[in-house]
This record gives structure tokens, C-alpha cells and sequence, in this order.
């Protein structure tokens, strides 16, 4: 498998083999903090990752170059106008259209990065955080990677994250997406390997196990032995059914507390006297399943 010159030290490794973190690409900065520790905001900079918005709200996510344009049917940027610049600034493309600039939030990375897999969305990811109680530290497996999108908010959130994917293209990009976006503060925590977690899980004394798995159900026994006695299990289904077979083999495990969720987005218009909600809503994505392991007796 082909992997940028760049990434060589993220390079996955074969099952039952760890890989480390290592450091961010050249290609991209370090994530900082906005603030420097002299109270100034911090400009942008070349190899950054950042948000240009249109008049109508449409997001693009841009990689920060020297000597390169962002182009659009409004017309193009020169980066240099950008570079160097405060968070904020509204610049105009050939053409005189106007675009904000600011630093993506997660919500934002997570909806623009690139895909090699449907990732899970920003509605869902925090209630994860919440159910399955992401704290500093936590030892978390994740099986089931794909784009990366819920591994990085789990580092985010502190996390050590090892993760289990079966496919090496996917691996490969959530690894490409979590440097992109965090550079080595996260990567340093994360480790992916390519394995399948039907097959059983290595490692022991976890606090948390996470899947975004066809068969969810197929991992319960495994996670039994790879949690210590309170560890909580959850998992993303995109349908019903799976959710029902992944409670119903619960049921006949040492999991209990075992609780499903979904999650339903709806916005509101506001503007002056007028005050009704959007007509479109985010409804269905996927249930969330969760469950606590109780010590063996």
C-alpha cells in the first residue's frame, strides 16, 4: 500500500502489530493554540488548515500554501492574502466576492475532510463522548476507524486510542485526517492497526471499547475480556436491527445498564418577529447503543 513520503512513520503495520505516532507531517502545522502566550492572537500560517466562507454560508476547507490560489466559479484567492492575517478577515476573490476566514472547528474538519468511508456526523459524535464517558487518558479500542472522523474527537477529548480497521485504505486515510487536523498532540496518542476485531481484541485493562462495526455483536465476548470491571461498551448502528441484535447479546453477557439512543437535529430560524423551526431537520443517522461490564464472579 502506497503511503505519502510524509506519513512513512504512521505506516500500518500487519495484525497483532502496534503502530506509534510519530511526527506531524511537514506538509502540515502543528495545531496551536489561537491565543500565543503573549496574549496575541496568532495569524495564519502556511501549511495551516482553514475555513473560507461565501455569502451564502457555504464552507471550504483550504490548505494554507505559499504561492498557491484557491479557485472558485466566484473567482480566486491568492493564499498570500491570508497568510500572515488575523482570524476573521473578509477577503474578495477576483470576481469581488467576499469570504470569511477562520480556523475549522472540529464539526467543521469532521463535515469537509476527505472520505474514504462514511463517517460518523458531529450530532452523534458528542452524545459518544457523553455515553461512553470520554475522559483524559481513558484507554479506549475503537474498531472500525474508517475516515477518522470519530477517532480524532475521542483524542481530542484526551483519549489513548487504539484502533482496530480491516481495511488499510481506510486506515490509511484516518490516520492522513487525524495529522491533518492534530498534528502530533493527537497522533502521539494514536495507534491503528490492521486487523479484524471479530477475531479478538489484544489488549487488556481498557476503559472504554467503541464500534462502528456491520456486526457490533460479534465483538461483546471479546470486550468482555479487554475491560476491567465498570468499562462501558457502545456502539454505532445505523439500523435497528443491528441495534437489537447487539442488545440481545448483551443480555446474555456480563454488560449491564445497556441503553439505546438516537439522536435527532432540529434548527430554529430566527429573524426578529419571525421564530419557527427549519423546515429540514438532520433526523435519522444511526442508534446509539451503550453498556456497563460488571466484574466477573
Amino acid at each position: 500500500m502506497w503511503v505519502p513520503e510524509h506519513l512513512e512513520h504512521l505506516r500500518l503495520l500487519p495484525p497483532h502489530r502496534s503502530v506509534g505516532g510519530g511526527a506531524a507531517g511537514h506538509h502540515h502545522r502543528e495545531r496551536q493554540a489561537q491565543v500565543t502566550d503573549g496574549g496575541e492572537v496568532r495569524p495564519f500560517q502556511a501549511g495551516e488548515e482553514i475555513l473560507l466562507i461565501d455569502r451564502k454560508k457555504r464552507r471550504y476547507l483550504v490548505s494554507l500554501e505559499d504561492g498557491a490560489e484557491f479557485h472558485t466559479h466566484s473567482g480566486f484567492i491568492p493564499h498570500a492574502e491570508i497568510i500572515g492575517k488575523a482570524e476573521g478577515i473578509v477577503v474578495r476573490s477576483s470576481r469581488g466576492a467576499t469570504f470569511t476566514t477562520f480556523r475549522p472547528t472540529l464539526s467543521d474538519f469532521v463535515l469537509k475532510m476527505p472520505r474514504g468511508a462514511q463517517v460518523i456526523y458531529p450530532k452523534d459524535l458528542g452524545p459518544i463522548l457523553m455515553l461512553a464517558d470520554i475522559f483524559p487518558g481513558a484507554r479506549v479500542l475503537e474498531s472500525g476507524v474508517g475516515s477518522g472522523a470519530l477517532s480524532m474527537t475521542m483524542l481530542r477529548a484526551g483519549a489513548v486510542v487504539t484502533g482496530y480497521e480491516l481495511r488499510e485504505d481506510f486506515a490509511a486515510r484516518a490516520v492522513k485526517n487525524v495529522t491533518t487536523f492534530g498534528g502530533t498532540q493527537l497522533t502521539e496518542r494514536y495507534r491503528v492497526e490492521h486487523r479484524d476485531c471479530y477475531d479478538g481484541i489484544d489488549e487488556t485493562n481498557l476503559d472504554r471499547v467503541v464500534l462502528d462495526l456491520p456486526e457490533p455483536w460479534q465483538v461483546v465476548r471479546h470486550a468482555e475480556k479487554a475491560l476491567h470491571p465498570g468499562g462501558i461498551i457502545l456502539a454505532y448502528t445505523p439500523t435497528i436491527i443491528q441495534a437489537v441484535q447487539f442488545r440481545e447479546r448483551l443480555v446474555d453477557s456480563a454488560f449491564e445498564l445497556a441503553e439505546t439512543i438516537e439522536v435527532l437535529q432540529r434548527g430554529w430560524n430566527i429573524d426578529g418577529t419571525s421564530v419557527r423551526p427549519d423546515h429540514r431537520m438532520v433526523a435519522h443517522t444511526g442508534f446509539l447503543t451503550h453498556a456497563r461490564l460488571l466484574p466477573s464472579e
